[in-house]
């Protein structure tokens, strides 16, 4: 019998890189206006700055494929909490850009890591019927740490150097995770597999499912990384049936960045001030982006194993095409603030159901064991390319021409992810990875 409160816990322990995650990406929100009026920024400079962190993200993602290959999940795990907690420190002193950009810039390569080893060490972990729901979990740290971001940033913009504190709370909680981490988290049982040491992945298996199941597991994942299945290199997954499968989970990683998630996440608090809002009203309004993000993941952690990976990918393009368009409209017309409060967070709530956790979870499932961390590491460099794509020009396209311009992209970009997502993306709800595997591979 399963041993659902083992695996939850497990669970837990892993998603708490998400929530460093999300206390990185958010925490710089609140901080934009103090920190390029304490170092006198250009609008350019203030989105290196802002994006150093994505470009760090770029490099993590990167390598991270090559690296939980060699030294397993658990070991780069406790190396991204070190990389949290020497961006967080150095963030809290830095003395010019330069120094800043450094540190953001490794604090990056800990969110790169996490972005590519967190949902491929949960989906390779968890039980199929649930295995949506608990690489949503993923998703769901990530959320709740934009959230403490933005309720952090809220009760420190009134405070003497408030911007570094912002910065910094990220410290303590990177260290409770490497202590976790040591103390509770066993390595990826498939890796262990890869590597020969089936004994110590029955041992985790047993835990997790019973001796009986795991049994039969251990059988399933060996056949998978046979002999036939070996290990493939980076050239590899561009030939035959696998680059397709490659293809689809890059492109579905370029549609969740170039909607323009990051871009209201980062810049909330000037898209508000766009509007008339001053500043503390402005980063009120960002909690409650926080607030709806939190609340809406919470409907695809409850949909996503019952209603399926695509329907939530379809439904959620379908909002976000109809709010950007509506938000496109409003700011070249001057409509109402209300109303384009309302829209902003319509957007958020569609982008936290379906394309948010979606991506972790469907493309850990279609990457099979073979080339499931190079693929992942290829899909998560190009999302973070987009990302940053989008977080540095989003400043000045918002300052040069207007909020119009920018949000009419997002809402075209929203619009042509429905239409890939309909025509493309299969459905891999309710199945095993190594049945995932036959079906799209053999």
């Amino acid at each position: 019998m399963s041993n659902y409160k083992h695996l939850y816990w497990i669970i837990f322990v892993a998603t708490n890189g998400g929530l460093l995650f999300g206390l990185n990406m958010a925490g710089i929100s609140g901080a934009v206006n103090s920190i390029q009026s304490f170092f006198s920024l250009n609008d350019n400079t203030l989105g290196i700055v802002v994006s150093s962190l994505i470009i760090g993200c770029l490099f993590g993602a990167a390598f991270t494929g090559y690296f939980i290959e060699k030294y397993g999940r658990k070991k780069v795990l406790i190396f991204s909490s070190i990389l949290f907690a020497i961006s967080a420190l150095g963030s809290i002193f830095a003395q010019d850009p330069i120094s800043l950009i450094i540190f953001r810039f490794i604090g990056g390569i800990g969110v790169g890591i996490i972005s590519v080893l967190g949902p491929t060490y949960i989906s390779e972990i968890s039980i199929p019927e649930k295995r949506g729901m608990l690489v949503s979990c993923h998703q769901f740290s990530i959320v709740i740490g934009i959230l403490l971001a933005y309720i952090f940033d809220y009760f420190l913009i009134g405070v003497a150097d408030g911007w570094r504190y912002m910065l910094g709370v990220p410290f303590i909680f990177s260290i409770l995770f490497m202590i976790i981490i040591l103390a509770y988290l066993p390595e990826s049982p498939r890796w262990l597999i890869s590597k020969g040491e089936t004994p110590k992945a029955l041992k985790i298996l047993e835990k997790i499912h019973g001796i009986d199941i795991a049994k039969e597991e251990i059988k399933d994942i060996e056949n998978s990384t046979s002999s036939k299945t070996k290990q493939l290199s980076f050239k590899d997954i561009f030939k035959g049936k696998i680059r397709k499968i490659v293809l689809l989970g890059v492109m579905l990683a370029v549609f969740q960045q170039i909607v323009g998630i990051n871009a209201v996440i980062s810049y909330a608090p000037i898209i508000f001030e766009k509007i008339g809002m001053s500043g503390h009203i402005a980063l009120l309004q960002s909690v409650l982006i926080g607030i709806v993000n939190f609340l809406a993941t919470i409907i695809a952690l409850y949909f996503i194993d019952s209603k399926g990976r695509k329907t939530l990918l379809i439904w959620g393009a379908v909002g976000m095409t109809l709010t950007l368009t509506y938000l496109s409209y409003s700011f070249a017309y001057s409509e109402n603030d209300l109303g384009i409060l309302i829209a902003i967070l319509g957007y958020i709530a569609f982008f936290a159901a379906s394309f948010a956790p979606v991506l972790g979870v469907i493309t850990s499932e279609m990457f099979s064991n073979n080339f499931r961390a190079i693929a992942m590491s290829l899909t998560g460099t190009l999302n973070w390319i987009f990302t940053f794509i989008v977080v540095q020009f989003a400043p000045s396209i918002l300052n040069q021409l207007g909020g119009a311009i920018l949000f009419g992209i997002f809402a075209i970009c929203s619009f042509l992810a429905l239409i890939f997502v309909k025509i493309w993306i299969p459905e891999t709800k309710g199945k095993t990875l190594e049945e995932i595997e036959r079906e799209l591979i053999n």
